[in-house]
């Protein structure tokens, strides 16, 4: 057993906090797509959508749609949809394997590209992607909701352009503003089209509202899903002011630089990190990977969502980034 395996082994599962919704209810939307609602105000404005479950066992944005779809919330300028990503995969949760329905056949959140959309590949995932696509398309507002594996302070995601790192400042929270340039191994809807062109005036983010199963995170998801509306200007204030419960502080930004990807099965930190720890000198040792000694690569290097159960070969460990002065 590897020194990483052994610490996954002694740390206790994460308690199941919050109850997952019967979204079954949902499931005949009005948009000719299961589980996508839409409700037009008639009035002119943007079209603005709040997304949960892009990956299956994310519960807190499942909860925050569905009480905003059982609220009745209804535009008062614009448009305003609501929807559920990879219904497949949340269908299949279990307590007993918390992390094995993130997805069923692959990635969903790593498919947003015309080449991958058009292709000839196949997945559960790719045909719920092409199915939800041409309605995707018609938005320009997005808000995907996310969480993550360790307990962490929810993360603002917001991509490498200026058009969202802007949007993020402005709805205020969270506190950490992550900006990060995405996946090698494929794009995020959070990319798609419109929201990763910096000439279009689409936008679009992505948030980490904390531990999956986290009454917190349940919080946040409500939170950020409510200031995003508001923002957007698609919804009155008096209509979604329950959901208003994190209180704005001055943000911190980070900018991503390099991940820490795992080249052995024998990778371990040299601290158990949860996240947003600053490491004040550079060639700081924080893991090693084998016989390689992993050090900070400058000054108040920060870390980002390291991943301490989880390991393999080519797995992002972790992620380096360094604090921005806006």
């Amino acid at each position: 057993m590897t020194t990483l395996e052994a610490i996954r082994a002694a740390l206790p599962a994460y308690p199941i906090e919050v109850s997952f919704p019967d979204i079954t209810r949902w499931r005949e939307g009005n948009t000719g797509i299961d589980y996508l609602h839409t409700f037009d105000s008639g009035k002119p404005g943007k079209h603005v959508m709040i997304l949960a479950l892009t990956h299956g066992n994310e519960v807190s944005g499942a909860i925050a749609v569905d009480a905003l779809l059982a609220s009745g919330l209804r535009p008062s300028s614009g448009r305003l949809s609501l929807g559920f990503g990879n219904i497949g995969a949340y269908e299949q949760f279990s307590a007993e394997n918390a992390d094995a329905t993130r997805f069923l056949d692959e990635d969903m959140n790593r498919v947003w590209t015309a080449s991958t959309l058009d292709g000839e590949r196949q997945s559960r995932e790719l045909t719920r992607a092409r199915a939800m696509r041409p309605f995707i398309d018609t938005v320009d507002l997005l808000l995907d909701i996310h969480s993550m594996h360790e307990a962490s302070a929810p993360l603002m995601m917001t991509g490498p352009l200026e058009k969202a790192i802007a949007l993020a400042a402005e709805l205020g929270t969270p506190e950490h503003v992550i900006i990060d340039k995405g996946h090698a191994n494929g794009t995020r809807m959070r990319d798609y089209g419109g929201f990763g062109d910096p000439a279009s005036p689409k936008n679009a983010l992505l948030i980490e509202t904390g531990q999956h199963f986290a009454k917190s995170a349940r919080d946040v998801a409500l939170d950020s899903a409510a200031r995003f509306l508001l923002h957007a200007g698609v919804v009155a204030e008096a209509d979604v002011a329950s959901f208003l419960t994190q209180t704005p502080a001055r943000q911190k930004f980070v900018e991503i630089t390099q991940p820490v990807v795992a080249r052995s099965m024998d990778f371990r930190f040299s601290q158990p990190f949860t996240g947003l720890e600053v490491i004040e000198k550079a060639g700081t040792e924080i893991a090693r990977d084998g016989d390689e000694v992993i050090v900070t690569p400058y000054d108040n290097c920060v870390i980002v969502q390291p991943s301490m159960r989880h390991l393999g070969v080519n797995v992002t460990m972790m992620r380096l980034g360094r604090l921005l002065d806006r």
